[in-house]
């Protein structure tokens, strides 16, 4: 099998990437539906409820699942512009529910509107450009300053930290972060040119891998939680084990990238902390704000889809994961 892989070219390697994923997803979805149609015992409400609730978060990870990949193939088919701004779609759409949930006043407008249609292009350009020197430092540092003086000049100072820290936590999550998913599609290994592609899709899966067993393990074999008025399913022996099958997956898949085994399984091992600490952290600003979703229909309150909770974990990785690859790999 490996032999026949490596005799494919690029392009195919990669459309067969893509046959596989969608073909999960298909089964994955088929196996959902069917479950669904079992119907629950008469008589029995809490059964019902539960197994409306548990459908619908199936549903909604599913629905994110297919939007996902539909993004990463429709970017591959359109070329590394149109996948970088596809992503920056994503960050759109993401900082809109973060914002939405962050209550603003009138003094903090100016920001937003500068935050959503200057701050998220132009970072995305500079990433599309190859500007790496600057679009690592852009946000961090010229954003991070320019943004509080737009606010201060509306002249509203009431609560003007919070509100600050507010809509700057919002930009490095959901804007610098995912703008680092699509840079991996830009970094180019000698002699494994054009294979960005590999990259996304090992980073994802890995980080993926580790929330799924986390989760799984948590709620399965509870232990007492290290942060239960953040997370219930927070343990460091589940989150320990998720972190080493995400590792685990990622060194078994070094193949598809440019790395060795142990070399996956170090960056794996990295990757899988930043994603799983990042989204503890964005657990607490859920429960900061009292809801459990940033967007679940019937659970949340912004009617937004969600997708922040389904990528929150990636935009702490990704920034961590190409960070340290292009210092270790001299890039």
């Amino acid at each position: 099998m490996n032999s026949f892989l490596r005799s494919l070219s690029t392009t195919q390697q990669i459309g067969a990437l893509f046959l596989v994923v969608f073909g999960v997803l298909s089964l994955v979805t088929i196996w959902a539906f069917v479950r669904g149609l079992r119907e629950t015992p008469a008589g029995d409400a809490d059964a019902a409820a539960a197994r409306k609730a548990k459908g619908r978060r199936l549903r909604g990870l599913l629905q994110t699942s297919w939007a996902m990949a539909t993004v990463f193939w429709v970017g591959w088919v359109l070329g590394d512009t149109a996948a970088t701004v596809l992503f920056a779609l994503v960050a759109f759409f993401a900082l809109r529910e973060f914002i939405t949930l962050s209550p603003t006043r009138r003094g903090d407008h100016r920001s937003l509107v500068l935050a959503f249609f200057a701050v998220l292009p132009l970072q995305f350009v500079l990433v599309g450009t190859r500007q790496y020197d600057l679009f690592t430092v852009f946000i961090p540092v010229y954003v991070f300053l320019a943004l509080p003086v737009v606010s201060a000049l509306a002249n509203d100072p009431e609560r003007f930290l919070e509100r600050s820290a507010k809509l700057q936590w919002g930009i490095m999550v959901c804007v610098y972060g995912m703008s680092h998913v699509p840079a991996l599609l830009l970094l180019d290994f000698p002699g494994r040119e054009g294979r960005g592609a590999f990259l996304v899709f090992w980073l994802v899966l890995s980080v993926q891998t580790c929330m799924v067993v986390q989760h799984l393990l948590g709620r399965r074999f509870p232990h007492t939680p290290v942060a239960p008025a953040v997370s219930q399913s927070f343990q460091w022996a589940s989150w320990l084990a998720g972190i080493a099958v995400g590792a685990l997956v990622g060194g078994l898949l070094s193949f598809i990238t440019p790395f060795k085994p142990g070399q996956g399984l170090g960056l794996g091992l990295l990757a899988c902390s930043a994603g799983s600490l990042g989204h503890l952290v964005m657990k607490a600003l859920k429960r900061d704000r009292g809801v459990t979703s940033w967007g679940m229909q019937g659970q949340a309150v912004t009617g937004a889809g969600g997708l922040l909770d389904r990528v929150d974990a990636l935009c702490f990785a990704a920034p961590v994961f190409f960070h340290s690859v292009r210092w270790y790999f001299g890039l």
